[in-house]
C-alpha cells in the first residue's frame, strides 16, 4: 500500500523544550488516521511540522512522496491543513470565504465554480452561501473551514481537533462527512481529544511528550493493554479513589461516565482484594465487575505507565 506520510526521526525543540523526540510513523494513503495525546503531548506542533509550518530541527518528513522541507511549497499546495482554530474571515460570506482560499491554492474560476457548489450541497451548506460567516452556527462554522481546507481538492487532509467545542449532533454529522471525503480516496490525519472519534480511525497513534508510545487499530490497542479493567458502580466514587489510592493491587483508578475503571493485573485476584478495602471504607454498595478494555483505558495505561 502506498504511504500518504512518512515521519522519520523527527525532532522539533522550542528552546529547551522537546516537543517532538525523534518521532517515526508512518500513514498509508487513504487511511483514516488519529493522533490522540493530552494537552502539550505535541500533537499541534507534529501537524504543524507536517504541513511545512515549522521547521525540522532533525529528521526527514514527506507527504505523498515529497520532502516537506526541500519542496515546501509543493506539498503546502496539495494538502488541506485546518488547524484548531481556523481563520475564517467573519465579514465575508460563506462563498466569498470558499473563494478567497480558492485564490489562495490556485483553483481556476473555471473549476471553482463546480467544486464549491459540490462542497456546499455535500456540507448542507447551500442555503446559506451569503450568510456572513460569523453568524453560522459553531457546526457549519466548522463545516465551513472543512469546505475551504478542500476547495483545491487535496490528496491529504491534516485536521488539528477540529470538532473541539463542538456540540455532540455537529461532531457526529462531521464524522459522516469525513467518512465520505475520506471513500473518495482522501488520506485523513486528525488529531482528537475524543476517545470516540479516535475509534472511528482505521489506526490510532498515542503521542505522550513527544513520542508515539502506541499505533495500532483501535482494536489491537485495546487487546494489547496489560492487565484487567474492573468497573465500580456506587455512588460515592471520590471516596472509592481514596480508599484504593494505595492498593497495591491497583495500577490506576479513573471516572469513566458513572463509574470508576481500575487498572489491575488480575481481576480474579483483584476483586476480592478491592471489595475487602471498600468494605473495611464502609464505603456501603459497590458493584464490581470485570470488562473489557476501552481504548480510553488502553490510553491511560500508557499515561500513567
Amino acid at each position: 500500500m502506498a504511504t500518504a506520510i512518512e515521519i522519520s526521526g523527527v525532532t522539533r525543540r522550542f528552546g529547551s523544550t522537546v516537543a517532538i523526540d525523534g518521532l517515526s510513523l508512518d500513514v498509508a494513503a487513504g487511511e483514516i488516521f488519529a493522533l490522540v495525546g493530552p494537552d502539550g503531548a505535541g500533537k499541534t506542533t507534529l501537524i504543524r511540522l507536517i504541513c511545512g509550518a515549522l521547521s525540522l530541527d532533525a529528521g526527514e518528513l514527506r507527504v505523498d512522496g515529497q520532502d516537506v522541507v526541500r519542496q515546501t511549497s509543493r506539498v503546502q499546495s496539495t494538502i488541506g491543513y485546518m488547524p484548531q482554530r481556523f481563520s475564517l474571515y467573519p465579514d465575508l460570506s460563506v462563498m466569498e470565504n470558499l473563494r478567497f482560499y480558492g485564490d489562495i491554492f490556485g483553483v481556476t474560476r473555471a473549476d471553482f465554480g463546480p467544486r464549491a457548489q459540490s462542497l456546499l450541497n455535500e456540507f448542507a451548506l447551500a442555503p446559506f452561501g451569503e450568510r456572513l460567516a460569523e453568524e453560522l452556527s459553531g457546526g457549519m462554522k466548522q463545516k465551513l473551514a472543512l469546505a475551504c481546507t478542500l476547495i483545491h481538492s487535496p490528496a491529504t487532509i491534516l485536521l488539528d481537533e477540529p470538532t473541539a467545542g463542538v456540540d455532540p449532533v455537529s461532531r457526529r454529522e462531521f464524522w459522516r462527512i469525513l467518512y465520505r471525503i475520506n471513500r473518495g480516496g482522501t488520506t485523513i490525519f486528525i488529531s482528537t481529544p475524543y476517545m470516540d472519534e479516535a475509534e472511528r480511525a482505521n489506526r490510532v497513534a498515542f503521542i505522550i511528550r513527544g513520542s508515539i508510545v502506541s499505533c495500532g487499530t483501535p482494536q489491537d490497542l485495546k487487546d494489547h493493554l496489560e492487565g484487567d479493567v474492573i468497573e465500580i458502580v456506587c455512588l460515592k466514587r471520590a471516596e472509592v479513589r481514596r480508599a484504593l489510592r494505595d492498593e497495591p493491587l491497583v495500577r490506576s483508578i479513573e471516572i469513566f461516565g458513572e463509574a470508576l475503571h481500575a487498572l489491575v493485573a488480575s481481576a480474579a485476584t483483584a476483586m476480592p482484594q478491592i471489595q475487602r478495602r471498600l468494605d473495611d471504607a464502609r464505603i456501603g454498595e459497590v458493584h464490581l465487575r470485570e470488562i473489557p478494555p476501552s481504548l480510553e483505558d488502553a490510553f491511560v495505561a500508557r499515561l500513567t505507565a
